[in-house]
């Protein structure tokens, strides 16, 4: 890559610092995607992807050592530094003890016994199921052997601790998200706002997110049922603006949620976007741009004109024009205000995948399917900067217009400066491992943002070509503004007074048990002083017996001292005779080694000589040498010298197409410094016209002086006849002040009081500080207690759902069950007489065949066998009549039967209605028990209401009760003049035929609310009945009167 001028990016890698300590640089075989540390090179591999983490870790020139890149891949990571088995199993090095065993959702740690760690339940999402179904594709242990970093086929990494107290404790333990949870598909949408530092993507994971590019964190996230395929973010970064298959949605952004507030029926919104003002959003379906207003949602204007699907939509900086580019090779520019087309670029054989616009909106800056960079203006083409056989997919323009950044097929980015190169000069660096999807850049130009179909967001630190970062030309703060709803701030206010009275409670408490243990402690000192005392006085006893014992020791000791003192002193005698003997010896042996060391010394002295000599000899050979390398060198720097004259021949070139480029700028900011001079003319003789009308302005002002003037003279006639009225109010000043008097020496009495009640306070603050100390350690325990709680009433509300859903299985199945025991009934009828009457054929055949054998014993005699077939004749024809009749029987019981269908099939029906009006009746019995609830809660308010109103209304009967009576006793009124000023007892009667009035409109109010109630209630008494409870009614107890 040749060397250029253009600005360069260093890449915030979203991957955690921690990792440095995983996965060591040595044994990097198994890594597909390797970084050269020696060289600017790097290596990707089409099978493996990059997997990112939100971090900030800053790649400069792709060359840092704490960078590292985790594939992606069907195998086990490796060891890095670590064995590595292939078929799934990792132990770490050294150790056979503790290892691992890959499964498809989890991974056993082996140590003495099997535990199992899975992988957690992600509870934000729609499914909290589906992280079970995860496959673990990577797994590496950290060199100190104490965590595990595994990867899974959904793009997430997770971290274990093997010394965690799950482990230690023998319980189930689960994997962490290393960070937080990344989108686990390709990401389709990219959008920033200009007040908060905040980025929204969207992903075919049918997932929202919102990014902090600041802390690099993940602020919300939310799934749905339907991909997404756009996003866009309002510039007060309040609202998010999304294009999903079935509709296109405008969410609010909720302090914890992202909640729909608005529907519109785009269906396959591919893209979106809001103005730079906000008041406008435009959405793209197939070839139509729909503008919308975003305050009334309206529908504004449709723009209709590309023949293909619409690709990327941008505008303008005063959003007066839109841009726009489709697959039918058309790069339209539209005017807001007609709804027209302004200018129009088309080209049949590119199919145009990006567009971006100049902050001037004069340049329109394309890419497509043709491998070029397409500079439009006036609806023609002016520049065409080829790629070099690759296809860019995404581009974007700095907000100062000199720099231009391009995303590749291949998941490069591309920097280059504006005006726009004709040869190879750009810095181009290796991001994705797909193509790039989507492009964006900060309102300050400090960032770039980029996304790609391999699920990673990547964040980019633009710096100039001296490697500075760019400088803000306005240094404004970010908005902390959040949105929240009403009833979230009920429910905290709420629990913020609950939280209030529980902690005067907990004082109370706590004042109670320091009082007990202050007099405990009180008891004890004294036990202990009497201990003290005791035990005082027998070590004053034992000091004094002790003290005896000494003296006795110290005479023993001196004479001791008197026996050694003489023994020493003749043993003193005894060596030193020996010494004497011993030193003379020593002198002798002195005497013949000095002779020896004379000798030594000579040796010596010649030796040196002799090295002096091949020293001298040895420096004359040296100097040659370093003379002969001398000039060698001398010849390099002038070799040298003639380089750095042709490297200032290339920068004084240089220098001059910079000048050529600064006169070209001077020139533009002189015809711009011109029309503002025209503009400023043109405003001097509009305000010459002012002037004039200012004139006219000027004398009417005079008149309205003068008037004034007249005014003030009679003002000041009111003033003389005031200040009569301020001596007589002088005198009475006089006599208030002998008041006065009196007061304060009352007013000393009570400052006495104050100072007694100052020390008890002092005392107060000394057990207050101890009270909120231990109430600061009661919060920290009871946070842990109200997640359980909430907990808790998640799965209360679960199990009342439950609940509900059985009870209606079980009123169906009695239903059902009712039916069959009727069909059963009836059933047993028809068998019961179906059994009777084979009985009664029966019964007849064997009568039949007795009176038949009976007549055949005749059968010798005529006249009696005609006598007994005519009896049997007469007998049983009209049993076979009968027999007829039971066939036409049988008729009429196929026509019940097909009857009794019929009204079975009717009543199945009609039950199938009462269930459905039942549920019906069943909702709008809740909605009635809401209401009622709502009522009750209002009621409950305007009773605590008469409550204060009427506790108001008693202390200003008191105080009007006190004021008369100092009325009778003749106390002056501390008013001066009553004829200027309202007595206070006036204002006090006012207040409360004020108060008299709301109490009465309360009333009211409270008894309407009762006919409601009651007449709710009568409504109800005709429904069924509901499993609720309406919360009781606060029963006020006050001296007054109740409402009736």
């Amino acid at each position: 890559m040749t060397a250029c001028k253009s600005p360069r990016v260093e890449c915030m890698w979203t991957i955690i610092r921690r990792l440095n300590g995983y996965l060591p640089y040595s044994n990097c075989d198994s890594l597909r995607y390797i970084v050269r540390m020696d060289s600017m090179t790097c290596f990707p591999s089409p099978y493996y992807r990059v997997l990112p983490l939100l971090y900030s870790v800053v790649v400069k020139e792709l060359v840092v050592p704490t960078l590292l890149f985790i594939p992606l891949g069907r195998r086990a990571l490796g060891e890095l530094g670590h064995r590595c088995i292939p078929n799934g199993h990792c132990w770490p090095k050294g150790s056979m003890h503790i290892g691992n065993m890959i499964t498809r959702t989890g991974v056993h740690v082996i140590s003495k016994k099997c535990k199992y760690c899975k992988i957690p339940q992600d509870q934000r999402t729609s499914d909290p199921n589906q992280s079970d179904k995860q496959d673990v594709m990577c797994m590496c242990f950290s060199p100190s052997e104490e965590t595990l970093l595994i990867s899974t086929n959904k793009n997430q990494l997770y971290i274990f601790t093997m010394s965690s107290t799950e482990i230690i404790k023998g319980e189930p333990a689960h994997f962490e998200y290393l960070n937080f949870p990344l989108h686990s598909a390709a990401i389709t949408g990219l959008d920033i706002c200009i007040r908060k530092p905040l980025v929204a993507t969207c992903s075919l994971d049918r997932s929202v997110r919102i990014w902090n590019y600041e802390t690099n964190t993940l602020d919300l996230y939310k799934e749905y049922q339907e991909e997404a395929y756009a996003v866009s973010l309002h510039p007060t970064g309040l609202y998010v603006l999304a294009g999903f298959s079935d509709k296109l949605r405008l969410m609010n952004l909720l302090i914890d949620d992202i909640r729909t507030f608005k529907d519109f029926t785009v269906r396959g919104c591919r893209e979106c976007t809001f103005s730079n003002g906000g008041h406008l959003f435009a959405a793209v379906n197939g070839n139509v741009i729909h503008i919308y207003s975003t305050t009334s949602f309206e529908n504004v204007n449709n723009l209709k004109g590309h023949n293909g699907k619409v690709r990327s939509v941008i505008w303008s900086a005063d959003d007066n024009k839109l841009i726009s580019c489709g697959t039918d090779g058309a790069v339209y520019e539209w005017s807001l205000l007609t709804g027209k087309r302004e200018s129009e670029c088309v080209l049949k054989s590119c199919s145009y995948s990006g567009v971006a616009i100049s902050p001037d909106a004069k340049i329109i800056f394309a890419v497509g399917s043709d491998q070029t960079l397409k500079e439009i203006s006036d609806s023609s083409i002016l520049c065409e900067v080829p790629t070099f056989d690759v296809t860019y997919t995404a581009i974007v323009v700095s907000h100062s217009g000199r720099m231009v950044f391009t995303g590749t097929s291949m998941g490069t980015i591309r920097s280059m400066k504006y005006p726009l190169p004709v040869h190879k000069e750009f810095n181009e660096y290796q991001a994705h491992a797909g193509p790039v999807t989507k492009m964006s850049i900060t309102c300050d130009d400090q960032f770039l943002l980029t996304v790609s179909e391999d699920g990673c967001l990547l964040i980019w630190k633009v710096y100039d070509k001296e490697g500075r970062g760019l400088k803000r030309e306005k240094e404004v703060g970010y908005a902390d503004e959040v949105l929240i709803t009403k009833t979230d701030m009920e429910e905290k206010t709420q629990v913020m007074l609950e939280l209030k009275t529980r902690v005067e409670e907990l004082k109370m408490e706590n004042e109670y048990q320091l009082r007990l243990k202050d007099m405990n402690y009180n008891e004890k000192m004294k036990e202990l002083t009497e201990k003290f005392i005791q035990e005082m006085e027998s070590l004053k006893t034992k000091n004094q017996v002790l003290k005896a014992e000494k003296e006795k020791q110290e005479l023993q000791y001196q004479e001791q001292l008197s026996e050694l003192m003489e023994k020493q002193s003749r043993e003193v005698q005894d060596l030193e005779s020996g010494n004497n003997q011993k030193l003379l010896l020593e002198y002798e042996k002195y005497q013949e080694l000095q002779v020896k060391s004379q000798r030594m010394q000579e040796e010596y002295e010649k030796q040196l000589h002799d090295m002096e000599e091949t020293k001298n000899q040895a420096l004359e050979e040296l100097t040659e040498y370093y003379e002969a390398k001398l000039h060698e060198k001398t010849t390099l720097l002038e070799e040298a010298q003639d380089d750095a004259r042709q490297q200032l021949q290339e920068f004084e070139e240089t220098k001059k197409q910079i000048e050529e480029d600064e006169d070209r700028e001077i020139q533009e900011i002189k015809i711009k410094y011109e029309r503002r001079l025209r503009e400023e003319r043109e405003s001097n003789l509009r305000l010459k016209g002012e002037t004039g009308i200012m004139r006219k302005k000027f004398n009417s002002l005079q008149k309205e002086i003068e008037e004034r003037s007249n005014d003030i003279e009679t003002m000041r006639m009111e003033q003389q006849k005031l200040q009569s009225v301020i001596k007589s109010l002088e005198k009475d000043i006089v006599g208030l002040k002998r008041e006065i008097q009196e007061r304060d020496e009352t007013i000393q009495d009570k400052e006495k009081r104050i100072y007694d009640l100052k020390k008890k306070n002092q005392e107060l603050e000394k057990f207050k500080f101890v009270l909120d100390y231990k109430i600061k350690e009661l919060k920290k325990q009871i946070e842990p207690r109200e997640n359980d709680i909430k907990a808790m009433k998640e799965q209360i509300q679960e199990m009342e759902g439950e609940l509900e859903r059985f009870h209606q299985q079980n009123m169906q199945l009695e239903l059902n069950i009712t039916e069959l025991r009727q069909k059963l009934k009836a059933t047993d009828r028809e068998m019961h007489k179906e059994q009777q009457k084979e009985r009664d054929m029966e019964a007849l055949v064997k009568r039949f065949k007795t009176d038949l054998h009976n007549c055949v014993g005749f059968i010798q005699e005529p006249k009696k066998l005609k006598e007994g077939i005519r009896e049997l004749y007469g007998k049983y024809v009209q049993q076979a009549d009968m027999v007829e009749i039971v066939g036409v029987d049988t008729d009429l019981q196929q026509e019940y039967t097909r009857q009794r269908e019929h009204l079975e099939r009717n009543l199945a029906t009609l039950k199938k209605k009462v269930v459905k009006e039942s549920e019906i009746h069943r909702a709008d019995n809740v909605r009635i028990m809401q209401e009622n609830v709502s009522l009750i809660k209002e009621i409950n308010e305007l009773r605590r209401e008469l409550k204060v109103t009427r506790t108001h209304v008693h202390d200003l009967q008191s105080a009007l009760g006190l004021n008369r009576k100092n009325k009778k006793q003749g106390i002056p009124d501390t008013v001066p003049s009553r004829e200027l000023l309202p007595s206070p007892s006036v204002l006090r009667l006012n207040v409360e035929e004020e108060t008299e009035r709301i109490i009465e409109m309360q009333r009211l109010e409270i008894k309407r609310l009762r006919d409601q109630i009651q007449g709710q209630e009568q409504a109800i008494a005709l429904r069924p009945l509901s499993g609720g409870r309406l919360p009781t009614l606060e029963i006020e107890s006050s001296h007054g009167t109740q409402p009736q």
